[in-house]
């Protein structure tokens, strides 16, 4: 980067004297070498254009020497001010100059009105940069020149640089969405049969699904992505479920906060989407949504302004979720509480049940430690397997039993006088009838 930074130094400086009419080493600024070893095209995957390399290295001087830009603050002494072809605008925070479009005008136009053009096709959205999401132009105001707008360089853009490719944007308003770890793993998940097969299905599709598609000519059909749909009661493994399929397949898999989406203000909800889905669309992530018909209710029949204002909002998402190139996971409760036209959209819907008695005795023996158990405890796990609980629900009693028989001195055996007064405890705070 030193190198890339002392060349771009002396291109800034090759083109004030050219542009102010002094002497300079070069008589062009293509004259000058460009560093051999400089990484952008490996940032970039793409073999760059000079032009390109130049607007690539200005957006980024701000993060890596912002130091360079200061020439730019030269005032022009005529007018006892900046000079308007800089081009440039001030942060909230940052003290130096941070470039926009027509930075860069000047820097590969100078006084070329035929070059001008050229420059205005970099930032246009049929340009990679724009399309690839590694910069593009923000912020210019109604009837203001697009030039004018602040030449920002992507967030996971500058991952490649500075994390080595880990783009993990953090929880924000402008990122209503928080990452999912797991320190479980499959075998720690005891499902139906049936519904580990539909999940080896959806393993099967990340694992494989570009060369399911190549091999049969099946992308010219098929959308790109995945999109499922777990629906069952509360605490059955359907979050679980997501996050062992992002540690599986090395995917970050995030969940969105709905509260932080979900907006009273017509339009602002698919705006909080569109900031979702647009970060999310070059990143190999898993988009789980929970309790999902929150967002993605029934459409009902229009009476007021509010009905279509819900209606164009699930309308929208239907189409952003059908575009999207990644995994989408939606999770509810009550799947009738889902619009129907979602359905068409599902590649996978699974199910899942509350366990039967001898999932819930596997479950039993897994998340009680066996420190608590002695010879005759088979009976103890087996009676509680009779009663019809939840894996989240087991795993609160588990909790509550550990909290009442903790004792740094000894370790005490687990009765199922208490293992029955702790799940009678959940089943009431459940609302359910205790037998």
């Amino acid at each position: 980067m030193t190198a890339v930074i002392s060349y771009f130094q002396t291109l800034l400086h090759t083109a004030f004297a050219l542009y102010f009419g002094q002497e300079g080493e070069y008589a062009a600024l293509e004259e000058i070498p460009f560093p051999a070893d400089n990484q952008l095209a490996a940032w970039t995957g793409k073999e760059l254009s000079w032009e390109e390399q130049i607007v690539l290295l200005l957006a980024l001087m701000p993060h890596v020497s912002p130091q360079s830009l200061d020439l730019f603050f030269i005032l022009n002494k005529n007018l006892d001010r900046p000079y308007t072809e800089f081009g440039g605008w001030k942060g909230t925070s940052h003290n130096g100059f941070l470039p926009t479009g027509e930075t860069a005008a000047f820097l590969l136009a100078l006084n070329s009105e035929e070059k001008r053009k050229t420059v205005m096709n970099l930032f246009g959205q049929d340009h990679w940069y724009y399309k690839e999401n590694i910069l593009r132009l923000e912020g210019q105001g109604i009837g203001e020149p697009f030039l004018s707008g602040k030449l920002c360089v992507s967030d996971e853009f500058l991952a490649k640089i500075f994390h080595d490719g880990a783009y993990r944007p953090d929880y924000s308003s402008d990122f209503p969405a928080r990452r999912m770890e797991t320190k479980l793993n499959w075998e720690d998940l005891v499902l139906p049969y049936n519904l580990t097969e539909e999940i080896e299905q959806i393993t099967q599709w990340l694992e494989h699904g570009k060369e399911i598609s190549e091999q049969w000519n099946l992308d010219k059909f098929l959308k790109r992505g995945y999109r499922c749909l777990f629906h069952g009661p509360p605490g059955t493994g359907k979050t679980l479920t997501a996050s062992l399929l992002g540690k599986q397949h090395g995917m970050d898999v995030y969940r969105i906060d709905l509260s932080m989406v979900v907006s009273k203000y017509i339009g602002e909800t698919e705006k909080n989407l569109a900031k979702i889905f647009d970060r999310a669309e070059h990143q190999n992530w898993i988009l789980f949504f929970d309790e999902a018909d929150a967002l993605f209710g029934k459409r009902t029949e229009t009476s007021d302004s509010n009905d279509r204002h819900a209606n164009q909002e699930v309308a929208y998402l239907l189409q952003r979720i059908e575009d999207f190139p990644g995994m989408v996971i939606l999770a509810t409760n009550i799947k009738d509480n889902l619009d129907e036209a979602f359905f068409r959209r599902f590649q996978s819907m699974l199910y899942f049940p509350v366990p039967n008695q001898q999932l819930r005795y596997e479950l039993w023996q897994r998340l009680i430690p066996q420190d608590w158990l002695d010879e005759e405890s088979d009976e103890l796990l087996r009676e509680a397997a009779m009663i019809k609980l939840s894996g989240g629900s087991m795993l609160n009693v588990v909790q509550s039993c550990a909290l009442q028989l903790f004792d740094p001195k000894t370790t005490p055996k687990l009765s199922l006088d208490l293992l029955k007064s702790t799940i009678r405890k959940e089943l009431e705070k459940e609302g359910k009838l205790v037998n």
